[in-house]
């Protein structure tokens, strides 16, 4: 059991008068001790901290515009625009207040997926921010960089989660954030972290060229690479095509649905269905009540395709849906509409991993994963798993619907090609991400012992991982 005595006088020095327990954890106020043993400012002292805002009632998003960048495209570390939802110039003006710019680092503050933190890195002259968001500007004495490590670090993360409150719906306060201690260390130092953290970036931006040109080399091989889908608002249908697919919605029945299809159909390769080419693993797996699982579920994947978090837990403490079971090269489609895009291969680091009844696990000895994922995540995939779709209340694709989707028999050479393409991908992140690490536990050990130990750590673990910065 862990305790705290904390003297009424401390309680009403808290602006809120907060008395739950919680607040008062041992580890959190080590941890604030910790911060406070270095020189420290309150985050406002040395910044601004401000909000996003949210579309105006009647607004929506638009196909083309101003990129307008949500909770989810945080995730990552390095905040993405690449599949933020656009808004109009006209609407761009109205909440021009409320952007977003380069090296701002952004805090989200709503829901479960409060304490996501990401620096922004790309340069956009328009770029707006959603409500559920908080971003950090105009910082003197601490550098961009070195804030987005400490807030990333277990000693950011603290000061967040200790400040967080309801039950629900959780809530981040702008006012709290503001009041974060914190630690001020050597230009010196901190400049160590502009380096290892604009490296770790460079290899995201280098991952995305990657897949593009995995991307790019299928397309062009099928002869698509410049097709682009067009939405028609009537078209002529049979009764017979009705009765044929058993559905009677005109969504179903889109032309470029057909269009793709046929265009599939025309490869020098050949085609067949999915389900003759791949095995679907459907069946449900029961995990052990006192064994520990990883547990993948539809929040954990980016539409990058790279699993970016897991819960871990006991069998008897995962929801009812943590029935997949999944093993190295293979690959997790979602069947949600809405989410079609969270398809993602399954690396050394989650075999016997479970995922959630809301995905698909498929392998094929005739298309390899990198291939499979790259067909399912470009428009020849996406669009036949949309129309599969069905359902009301949560619209989604069926086993049946999902095998009957048409694929191209790609020949090796260029399944090959794909392949080694997208291995870089994954090596090129699984560097990065190591960056980002090195970067976090550069700022605790300053925090918890100093600079010079801090400075040592890093440059150890540089060399040891044949990383040069």
């Amino acid at each position: 059991m862990q305790y705290s005595v904390v003297n009424y006088k401390t309680v009403k020095e808290n602006s809120d008068f907060r008395i739950d327990a919680d607040y008062f954890r041992p580890d959190f106020l080590n941890s604030l001790e910790l911060v406070t043993s270095h020189e420290n400012l309150m985050l406002s002292e040395i910044s601004n901290v401000n909000g996003g805002k949210r579309l105006p009632l009647g607004e929506n998003f638009s196909d083309e515009g101003v990129s307008y960048i949500r909770a989810e495209d945080v995730k990552n570390g390095f905040v993405q625009y690449e599949n933020s939802p656009k808004i109009s110039p006209k609407l761009h003006d109205f909440l021009k207040r409320y952007q977003t710019k380069k090296d701002d680092v952004l805090i989200t503050i709503v829901g479960n997926s409060i304490g996501d933190v990401g620096i922004v890195k790309f340069e956009l002259k328009r770029c707006n921010l959603t409500e559920n968001c908080a971003k950090v500007t105009n910082l003197e004495k601490v550098i961009p960089e070195f804030l987005f490590a400490f807030l990333l670090s277990k000693h950011g993360q603290i000061q967040i989660h200790r400040e967080k409150v309801g039950t629900a719906q959780p809530k981040l306060a702008l006012e709290r954030i503001r009041k974060f201690k914190i630690p001020l260390f050597s230009n010196d130092f901190q400049g160590k972290f502009s380096k290892i953290i604009n490296q770790a970036n460079s290899l995201i931006d280098n991952s995305k060229s990657l897949y593009s040109q995995a991307e790019q080399l299928l397309l062009s091989e099928l002869g698509l690479l410049n097709w682009k889908p067009k939405h028609t608002l009537s078209f002529i249908k049979n009764y017979s095509d009705t009765q044929k697919a058993e559905r009677i919605d005109a969504e179903y029945f889109q032309p470029k649905y057909e269009e793709i299809i046929e265009a599939v159909k025309k490869y020098k390769g050949g085609f067949d269905e999915l389900g003759n080419l791949v095995k679907i693993k459907d069946k449900n797996f029961t995990p052990k009540d006192n064994e520990q699982y990883k547990y993948i579920e539809l929040a954990n994947i980016s539409s990058n395709g790279e699993i970016n978090g897991y819960t871990e837990n006991f069998g008897n403490e995962l929801p009812s849906r943590a029935r997949r079971k999944v093993q190295k090269g293979d690959l997790i489609v979602s069947s949600i509409e809405g989410s079609l895009e969270s398809i993602a291969l399954i690396t050394e680091d989650w075999k016997n991993a479970l995922c959630s009844t809301g995905f698909f696990a498929v392998n094929s000895d005739k298309i390899n994963s990198e291939t499979l994922l790259v067909l399912l995540k470009t428009k020849v995939g996406q669009l036949q798993l949309k129309k599969g779709c069905k359902g009301t209340i949560l619209t989604a694709i069926g086993k049946d619907e999902l095998s009957k989707i048409v694929l191209p028999k790609i020949d090796s050479k260029t399944q090959e090609e794909i392949k080694n393409k997208i291995a870089e991908v994954y090596e090129t992140k699984k560097l990065s991400k190591s960056l980002l690490e090195i970067a976090k536990r550069g700022v605790e050990i300053a925090i918890e012992k100093n600079e010079q130990e801090a400075e040592k750590w890093i440059k150890d673990k540089l060399v040891a991982e044949n990383i040069k910065i």
